[in-house]
């Protein structure tokens, strides 16, 4: 999806400053917000790559002048109205309209830190041998899908080389709209910067990304 998520190699929004003092949340809302989507992606309505497809949907306009944890209490918002856990008018006055959706899992809190050190891998077993391997030459295809994907927009259409295979995953595009986990095998690719960036790159750049096996061709 091209979306004001998807800044990267674009210019004119400034630069960079981060905090080197950065706390992990900066208020006790955005603590909260963190809580409240572990523990709704833990029920099993979505998963992770429709949660971030959810935070896409987002106007740019309203994505752009809002911080990371509200990009997350957009897409929570989105989510429970999308799969029937809320309405909007629940969310705007707080008052339970639909009758709760009995969860098969429910995430105590005393079960958070577990939770959190397992995590959600999305590793799986490969059906058949990757098509490329360390050193092959490839190329992006370049895609312009009005939906979720891991391929990003400056990276489209690039020829770069195969540096790590990293066996078969959870192919995000399908994943993030339910049509399917569609495992595939994952690469990263090496792309100089002259290829992405033009002769204007830094010498000697590079980029790693990455990417799955559908998104590539042979160079």
């Amino acid at each position: 999806m091209n979306g004001a998520h998807d800044l990267g190699g674009m210019h004119g929004f400034g630069a960079i400053a981060p905090d080197p003092n950065e706390p992990v949340f900066h208020a006790e809302w955005e603590r909260r917000c963190f809580a409240l989507t572990l523990a709704g992606g833990f029920t099993g309505q979505w998963n992770i790559d429709a949660s971030r497809f959810a935070r896409e949907q987002m106007p740019p306009a309203e994505y752009l002048a809002t911080g990371y944890y509200e990009h997350w209490l957009a897409g929570l918002e989105y989510l429970l109205i999308d799969r029937a856990m809320a309405t909007p008018r629940e969310m705007a006055t707080g008052k339970v309209e639909l009758e709760p959706k009995p969860e098969a899992r429910v995430l105590h809190a005393a079960d958070v830190g577990k939770v959190l050190k397992k995590g959600g891998p999305s590793e799986r077993t490969a059906s058949e041998p990757p098509r490329f391997a360390v050193g092959a030459r490839v190329r992006t295809h370049n895609l312009n899908p009005a939906t979720h994907t891991r391929l990003p927009r400056y990276a489209r259409g690039k020829v770069g080389t195969v540096a790590l295979l990293h066996g078969a995953h959870v192919f995000p595009d399908t994943n993030s709209r339910y049509l399917g986990e569609n495992a595939q095998h994952l690469y990263t690719v090496r792309f100089d910067g002259r290829e992405l960036w033009g002769p204007d790159a830094e010498p000697d750049s590079c980029t790693m990304i990455d990417l799955w096996d559908s998104y590539l061709e042979p160079a």
